[in-house]
């Protein structure tokens, strides 16, 4: 399966998310690829909008390989092979503090009139384009299941049947519309799959009036 865009990508994962229009869910989007499918999922279910912020611990010397993932209270997943490719305690504490530090700069930029939307009982649709190690989704997922949603959902184009086990753990329901045991990177599956910069996500978030709609 092969999505057009990711705009296309979020009509279907709402489609598949149908249930629960009129339920008033949050949807809520691991930046920055995802704010623009989120942003489409929560209005066409009628709920509301805002972003997870966690970020990608990556591997001594190859940055883009996920070794685990850090979320805004500080908690950290780690990925069973960290210690396999060099990310010693040393390591992982001075990149987990670098990431930390980019988190709260974004949560200044994304939403500074307003604190971030209240999961504690509500259905919440967490929004990726896509997985490859889960690390993000997994951390981000932690970070929710912390603050007692009703019901804790993820919410994914594309990713590995084996990823999917891993996240399956910590989430209520997975929705997937492809799993693709030849998975190699998110971007294989969209024709176009362009860099969302912050400055569409700012201008997303401030479409979102402080007590939601």
């Amino acid at each position: 399966m092969i999505f057009e865009d990711r705009e296309q990508a979020a009509h279907s994962l709402a489609a598949r998310l149908v249930a629960y229009k009129g339920r008033n869910p949050l949807v809520l989007a691991i930046p920055r690829g995802a704010v623009p499918m989120a942003k489409i999922v929560a209005r066409e279910l009628a709920g509301e909008f805002d972003v997870v912020l966690v970020r990608k611990l990556g591997a001594p010397g190859n940055p883009e390989f996920a070794i685990g993932a850090v979320e805004e209270s500080g908690w950290a997943y780690l990925a069973p092979y960290a210690g396999e490719v060099g990310a010693d305690a040393d390591y992982i504490a001075r990149v987990k503090e670098r990431e930390l530090a980019t988190i709260r700069a974004r949560r200044a930029q994304y939403s500074p009139l307003r604190p971030p939307r209240d999961p504690k009982g509500r259905i919440v649709v967490v929004i990726d384009d896509g997985l490859a190690t889960g690390a993000t989704m997994i951390a981000a997922l932690h970070a929710l299941r912390g603050r007692a949603p009703e019901r804790l959902i993820c919410a994914v184009p594309v990713a590995p049947p084996d990823t999917l086990a891993k996240v399956g753990e910590y989430a209520d329901e997975v929705v997937c519309l492809h799993a693709d045991p030849n998975f190699r990177a998110v971007g294989q599956f969209y024709l176009h799959f362009g860099q969302v910069e912050d400055a569409e996500v700012i201008a997303l978030l401030a479409e979102e009036k402080p007590n939601g709609g």
